[in-house]
């Protein structure tokens, strides 16, 4: 059975002062520092419409991760029994695609300050979504 090409475009990079994994919370509402959506001039316009102190959904590409993992130990505790990767959230998968609810605390130019992303810095973002409330129909 052939499978479609897919091809996916980063609109912009995460800017964020986590530089090492080893030490980045796994989850953003575990300490993670606030940090910069950079958007890419050519996608800014897509932003518009974004507010301060919106939810929104960021995906990334997680660069680093490794794309052959099937099985973990959840949170990489191993005394915990090893699970199926999308069971977890753990980053490593086949398509290494990250998904982050964040707050945006601050709108600059191309950048978007956004609070609880645990994405390492440089990480490629592919994606924003807002997240839908009961008056979804505003967007």
């Amino acid at each position: 059975m052939s499978e479609p090409q897919i091809e996916l475009v980063p609109i912009g990079r995460v800017q964020s002062p986590l530089k090492d994994l080893a030490a980045a919370p796994k989850q953003g509402d575990e300490g993670a520092p606030d940090a910069w959506l950079v958007i890419a001039p050519e996608w800014i316009a897509g932003a518009r419409g974004i507010e301060v102190g919106d939810d929104i959904l960021v995906f990334t590409w997680l660069d680093r991760a490794s794309r052959d993992a099937l099985e973990v130990h959840p949170r990489g505790d191993s005394a915990r029994p090893r699970q199926g990767v999308f069971s977890t959230r753990s980053p490593d998968r086949p398509n290494p695609i990250g998904l982050h609810r964040v707050e945006v605390a601050e709108i600059a130019d191309d950048r978007l300050r956004v609070r609880d992303l645990e994405a390492l810095d440089g990480t490629p973002i592919l994606d924003l979504k807002p997240v839908l409330s009961a008056d979804a129909s505003q967007r």
